[in-house]
Order: structure tokens, then sequence, then C-alpha cells
């Protein structure tokens, strides 16, 4: 397929617009493919500064481009202005390697990074002039595939994808783009290319299945079998403009089995998989050589958990000893070992330390399964006073389940007996310097996980919440922060919802939503609206419990966690009774590693099953 260049007619909107840079392309590593074969566009639905850092877009771009007869460029939704411009304009959305609308790609992915990208999923598609409900598209018209966190309950995206593939894409992209080229090729229909995605194990075609018929019909996530023999080391752009998160990244493992029972991400990307310290040192190398990055990221969701991480950490710091290079860890244990490894890669740079204890009790620690004390957060906070640090930043959650007034207060009174330990520990002539931030957020039931059936509680009781952990505050240095309680809201009913709120997302869009997860732009009155207009109840997705027999709208989509693991590690929560890691202790039997797959793959001495 020969595509065109639109340069011509883009170049103009950048002399009146805010940063530029993100439409010009041209990165550094950014090669323009070919424009023969068949083409495939990855989308970030939000901007250039948010998106460029994602890995999933850097690795899936890599991965097509590797196979003969596929091209694959990337694309990012442009700011309001420029949208606005393109829009005037005439302009459609086009993509940075070569300048080409994305309604002449022969697919295109979007991710779905977070539950408030839903109504930019419909900007990116109105945008490139291709109709935002699937089944208004013409047979030439791009297929549009959606990924990502949120796909593990795609029902209410539904009506933007053709297909919604569920799990790892490394494998699984590319199988159903050779099905699309295929297909093609042979001048297969739409409804006919509809079918033959949906033998693809982990692809998910909303228009054939409907999970309210009682058929059901299962679709289980894809696992990427050679993630722990895979090159840490993806090719990447490096931007020129300032981005998010503008570092290296390496991926060093992936999944995680601390099992907190309200993290989503902890269930669904089981199992845990780490790849080899050697193959995540040579990574680093080649990646600070071939970019210029004077700091590494070392990501994963719980970095300091791999079991060669020391090995790691010595290896690269030796390496680079003298460079300047800095390596940094994403998130730290609340323990001394992870003030430790934060300490050991942060050299002479001591900005601040993040925790999360979630709670400010014991008790609710346990029914969460944090499996951290009070004491472990008193320890971290010695460790890294006498390392230097002078600022720390406490993350929490209200509206946890059984949570009360006395959970809530106790969040201030940790800080503030958090903050106290930190003065005893400074000399008076420093104290000054001394900062701490409280950051809490509203609990969101996610889908598969052992707290899907709880309700969250409204914006309003949500900020009384905050007043209380406001009032328990008692130092001028402990900043209380907190996350928006309508937009996690909005956030909510994207997490439980079923198929209607697909239409629900549709209309807010068409009433303005846009660029949601933006303080700014969220428009709490376009989403009631458009409930009102649509007839969904959005209050009743939000904050209504279910039994743990009701029937759910993501019972169709099967982790490999077993339901029946859920349900017992929710009893278990009422019951505050934790339940161990099964990399560092005994199995905990949640199903993954009898699934089919690779099953946890450690690459030091700790226990493995499977």
């Amino acid at each position: 397929m020969t595509r065109s260049s639109i340069w011509e007619q883009v170049a103009p909107l950048l002399r009146s617009i805010e940063r530029p840079g993100r439409y010009a392309g041209s990165e550094w590593g950014a090669d323009a493919p070919s424009r023969e074969g068949f083409a495939f566009c990855m989308v970030y639905p939000d901007t250039y500064e948010l998106g460029q850092a994602n890995q999933a877009m850097r690795i899936l771009v890599n991965r097509v481009n590797m196979h003969e007869g596929m091209v694959a460029e990337r694309a990012y939704l442009p700011a309001s202005d420029m949208a606005d411009a393109m829009r005037a304009a005439k302009v459609p959305l086009f993509s940075l390697e070569n300048t080409t609308p994305l309604r002449e790609f022969d697919a295109i992915g979007i991710t779905l990074p977070h539950e408030l990208c839903a109504t930019n999923v419909l900007e990116v598609l109105d945008l490139a002039g291709i109709p935002v409900a699937a089944p208004d598209r013409a047979e030439d018209d791009p297929i549009i595939l959606g990924g990502g966190p949120c796909a593990f309950n795609p029902e209410p995206y539904v009506r933007a994808f053709d297909a919604i593939l569920i799990g790892e894409g490394e494998e699984s992209v590319p199988e159903v783009l050779s099905v699309i080229r295929a297909c093609r090729a042979e001048g297969a229909s739409r409804a006919r290319i509809l079918e033959e995605m949906a033998k693809v194990e982990g692809t998910y075609v909303p228009l054939l299945h409907d999970p309210s018929d009682g058929q059901g019909h299962v679709v289980r996530k894809r696992v990427f079998q050679g993630f722990g023999e895979a090159d840490p080391w993806e090719p990447m752009v490096v931007p020129f403009v300032e981005c998010v998160h503008d570092r290296l990244n390496v991926e060093v493992l992936r999944g995680c089995a601390r099992g907190c029972r309200f993290c989503q991400a902890g269930m669904i990307y089981r199992p845990v998989r780490e790849r080899p310290a050697h193959a995540i040192v040579d990574a680093v190398k080649r990646g600070i050589s071939e970019t210029g990055y004077e700091e590494v990221s070392l990501t994963s969701l719980s970095t300091t958990d791999h079991s060669q991480i020391s090995d790691i950490l010595r290896d690269l710091n030796a390496e680079f000893a003298g460079t300047g290079v800095r390596v940094s860890i994403p998130s730290q244990r609340l323990d001394a070992f992870g003030v430790d490894m934060a300490s050991e890669v942060a050299g002479q740079k001591r900005g601040g330390l993040t925790f999360a204890p979630e709670a400010g009790t014991q008790r609710l620690r346990d029914v969460i399964n944090k499996n951290v004390t009070e004491g472990d957060l008193m320890g971290a906070v010695d460790a890294a006073m006498s390392a230097g640090w002078q600022r720390l930043k406490l993350y929490f959650m209200i509206g946890l389940p059984t949570e009360t007034d006395e959970d809530v207060a106790a969040i201030g009174q940790l800080a503030n007996s958090a903050f106290a330990r930190m003065r005893e520990l400074t000399p008076p002539e420093c104290r000054g310097r001394l900062k701490m931030t409280v950051a809490v957020n509203v609990f969101v039931p996610k889908s598969h996980t052992p707290f899907q059936w709880d309700a969250q509680i409204s914006p309003d009781e949500a900020r009384r919440r905050v007043g209380l952990i406001r009032d328990a505050v008692r130092f001028k240095a402990v900043r209380v922060d907190y996350h928006e309680p309508k937009t996690s809201f909005v956030e909510a009913v994207m997490s439980r919802g079923g198929r209607e709120v697909s239409l629900l997302v549709e209309e807010a869009w068409k009433r303005g939503a846009r660029f949601d997860a933006w303080s700014e732009h969220f428009s709490e009155g376009a989403w009631r609206a458009a409930a009102e207009h649509v007839g969904v109840d959005m209050d009743a997705i939000a904050h209504e419990a279910h039994d743990v027999g009701d029937a759910l709208p993501w019972d169709h989509i099967d982790t490999g966690v077993a339901k029946g693991f859920l349900i017992r590690e929710r009893e278990r929560a009422l019951a505050g009774q934790t339940t161990e890691d099964c990399t560092f202790g005994a199995c905990s039997a949640c199903g993954i590693c009898h699934a089919g797959g690779p099953g946890t793959v450690l690459q030091g001495e700790r226990v493995q099953h499977g």
C-alpha cells in the first residue's frame, strides 16, 4: 500500500499552537519505515509527553517492525489546541514517522492505560476521520484494535473497537495483524476478518460475543511465553521535547505476587517472570550508549523484589562509577531493604523517597494484605534520614472495604509519627528543610481482584474523610494532597460497568468530554448529562456492592487467576488474615501456574512454583 504524507498541511498549523515539537516527528531513533507493506499504527490516547515513555507502545511497534512485510508507526492524541486547529483546517490525525493519515493504515492499535482515557479513544478516531462506533465502519476502514490494562473489563470500550486483545501483546498483536493481512489479500469482508481474528487466543471481538447472552464465551489472556529470554533492550525513540519519565527504561521483571487485594496489576500480570541479571546489565549498557541518557529506570511492578537486584545494582554502579549516569527504581519497598536499594541507586542525589503504607492502621493493612507494619515505616524513616533524605511522600487510600473513621484519622496520626521521627533524627538547624506529602486517593474497585465485589464511597464522603486526615495532621510541613473524588467516581464507573457504559462514553464525548484525567479538562456535567440521556445509573454502578455469586460484566475474561482464589482472599480480608507472597514462601494456590504458560520464573535462589 502506498500512503500519502500530509506534512504540507500539518506544518502551517505548528506556527500557532503550543509545543509544536510534539507533532514534528523525526526524533532520534525514529527511522521512518518504508511505506510499502501491511501498515499498522500504534496510538497512545493522550499527549505525546505522556505517551512517549509508554513501554507497551515501544515494545509493540518494535515487534511489528520485526515481521517481514509489516511496518509500524506511532501516533498520539493532539492537545486541545492542535485538535481544534486540525478540525478547522480539515487535517486528519496522522502518524509521526511518515505524517500518514491514520485512516490510510490497514490496522490501528490503541492502548488503554487507564479508565479515564475512554473519551480520548473516540477523540482519536474522530480526528482520524474514522467512525467512532465499530458497527458504523465501512469495509475499507482500518481494523481498530484495543488492549492494555483496562481491556480486562472490555465492555465499557466495546463500541470503539473491532477487537480487544486481552493480555500481553508481544505475540498476539503480530498474530492478529497477520490474520488481517491474509484476509485483506483474499478480499475478505470485514465480517469475515472479525470471525478470523476471534480464532486467535486472547482476542475478544465484541460484535460476535455479547456476555449478556448467557452462552458463556470465555477469552483467556495471553502471556508472553518468551519474556525471560527476550532481550531487555528495546530500541527506543529519544524525544526532542521534555516528556514525563524522560529516561531510559529497562523492564527487569513482569508480574507481582505481593497479593495486595485492591491491586489489579498484581492479579492480571501474574505469573512473576524475572529476566537474568547479566541480560539486564547488558541492556542498560547498550541503552545508555545508544540513547545518550544519563538516567535509567529499572521498571516493573516491584523492582526491589527481583531475586538478583543486589547483583544488578552492584554491577551497574561499578560500570557507571564516575560517569554521572544514575540508576533509579520506580518504587521502594516499605522496609530498610527498600531504602538501602534507594540509597544505592541515588548516588549523591537525595530528592525524595516514596512509600505506600496504603492504610493508617495495622488492622486495615491486614485487610488489604499490605504486609507492612508501622515498625517497617519507622525503620524506613530511620534508614532514609541516616542516608541523607529530607523529603518523604506517603501514599494512602480512603474508602477501602471495612474502613472506619478511626482508620482514616490514623492516616494523619501515622504521618505525624513519621514526621516526628524525621525531626528527631535531623539536627535542629536542618529541620526547616524537612517535608512530607501525604497523598490520598479514593479506592476504586477493580475487576479480577478480591475487592471486585465492593463498592466505592461517594465523592462527598471522600471529601469528609480527607477532612478527618487534615484535622489529625499537626505539622505545617506535612501537606495532605488528594485526588479529585469526581474523577475517581468516573473511574469506578468505567472499572465496574458493563456494555451499557460504552454508550455512556460515546454520549459524554459528544457532549465535550475529553482529557478526563486532566483536572482542567474534566467535565462532570458532560458525564452526568450523558448518563441521563442514555439511561445509565452511574451512582448504582460505582456505589452498589455485589454478592460473590452475582454475574459480573467481566466474567468472560479469564486472567488465569482462579475466581475461587479471589473469593478466598476476600474472605481472608474480612477476617483480617494476610496471605504470604508465594515467591518468598508457600504457594497461595491462585491458579496461575496451572493455567498454561511458564508459571513463576525466578533467576535467584527463591521458591519456585509451576
